[in-house]
C-alpha cells in the first residue's frame, strides 16, 4: 500500500492563533462588556499560570523592535544605564525589565495583573527589578515623574477609548525632566477597527502620550510596517 506523505508547510500560510490568543478574546469580550477592560489580563495570566492555556506572552529576550533601539539609544547615553532609573509599564514577565537591569538600570516594571508579578518574580529569583502590581488608570503618586527611560510596548494599544487617553496620560507622568519614553505598538493600516484589543494605533493615538510638556520626537513605522516605534522626550527646562 503506497504511503500518504503530508504536504510540507506552507511557509508563507498565516500563523495559527495560540490558545491563549484565543481565549484573550473570549475574556476581553467579558471584560469590555462589565465595563472593566483591564480585568480579562489578571485572568489569563492565572489560566496560563494553572496550565489552562500557554503562558500568554511568554518570552526570555527583551521585545524585537525595542531591543536595537535601545542598544543604539544606550550608545549615545554613555553605555550603561549606571544613575538612572527605568520603568517597564506592562512589565509581564520581565523580560524587558531584566534587559534594562542587566545593563544598569535602577529598573521598575508594573503589571495591572497580579499574577503576571507572581510570575515575574518566581522567574527572576535574586533580581535587582522591583516589580510591583500597579494600575495606569489609578497610578501610584510615587512614580510619578521618577524615570529617566520609560519603555511601553503593547499596552496602549490594549485599551478601547476612553479609558486610553487617560493611560497615556499615566505614563508621559512617570517621565523625569530629560527623560526619554520609547513605545512599541501595531499601527493602524487603514483596515477596520477591530472590536477587540489589540486596537492599531492611529497617528491621532500617538499624540495622546504628549501631555504634561512631554513631547514626540521620532516616529518610525517598522516590522514591515506594521508597527510603530515612537519616542518622546520630557525637556529637562531646569
Amino acid at each position: 500500500m503506497a504511503q500518504h506523505t503530508p504536504p510540507a508547510p506552507d511557509p508563507a500560510a498565516a500563523p495559527q492563533p495560540r490558545d491563549w490568543d484565543l481565549r484573550a478574546d473570549v475574556l476581553s469580550t467579558e471584560a469590555l462588556a462589565s465595563g472593566d477592560p483591564t480585568a480579562w489580563f489578571d485572568r489569563l495570566y492565572a489560566e496560563g499560570a494553572a496550565g489552562e492555556v500557554g503562558m500568554p506572552w511568554e518570552r526570555d529576550e527583551p521585545q524585537a523592535q525595542f531591543a536595537p533601539w535601545f542598544e543604539a539609544w544606550l550608545a549615545r547615553h554613555g553605555g550603561d544605564g549606571r544613575g538612572r532609573r527605568a520603568v517597564v509599564v506592562g512589565c509581564g514577565l520581565g523580560a524587558d525589565a531584566e534587559h534594562l537591569a542587566a545593563h544598569g538600570f535602577e529598573t521598575v516594571g508594573f503589571d495591572v495583573a497580579p499574577t503576571a508579578i507572581e510570575q515575574a518574580k518566581a522567574r527572576h529569583a535574586g533580581s535587582t527589578v522591583e516589580y510591583r502590581v500597579a494600575d495606569l488608570l489609578d497610578l501610584d503618586p510615587g512614580l510619578v515623574g521618577r524615570f529617566d527611560l520609560v519603555v511601553e510596548i503593547f499596552t496602549l494599544q490594549a485599551l478601547p477609548n476612553p479609558p486610553r487617553a487617560q493611560a497615556a496620560a499615566a505614563i508621559a507622568s512617570l517621565l523625569a525632566p530629560g527623560g526619554t519614553l520609547v513605545l512599541v505598538a501595531f499601527r493602524d493600516t487603514g483596515l477596520p477597527a477591530p472590536e477587540l484589543p489589540p486596537y492599531p494605533l492611529t497617528e491621532s493615538d500617538l499624540l495622546l502620550v504628549e501631555t504634561g510638556g512631554v513631547v514626540l520626537t521620532a516616529t518610525a513605522e517598522v516590522a514591515d510596517g506594521e508597527r510603530w516605534l515612537v519616542t518622546y522626550e520630557r525637556p529637562d527646562l531646569g
